[in-house]
């Protein structure tokens, strides 16, 4: 799997992960549910840190890039 693959499917499991953890942590809040909100906090702050994960290799790819550092097979 190339480096592109890898970056874009972490910021879309980022996405996903944020999305959800967000859904959860609100429905937490509103039933009352500390466990749940809790959760979803984790998977929320877990999706970020994928899609920063994800910036971070695009961010490598294009300085390497201008360094005229080639990719490894």
């Amino acid at each position: 799997m190339n480096s592109n693959m890898e970056a874009d499917q972490d910021k879309i499991a980022g996405s996903i992960n944020t999305t959800v953890g967000s859904v959860k942590e609100i429905a937490g809040k509103a039933t009352r549910d500390q466990n749940m909100e809790a959760e979803g906090t984790v998977q929320k702050t877990k999706g970020q840190v994928q899609k920063l994960s994800g910036t971070v290799q695009d961010v490598v790819k294009k300085g390497k890039t201008l360094l005229g550092i080639k990719p490894k097979p």
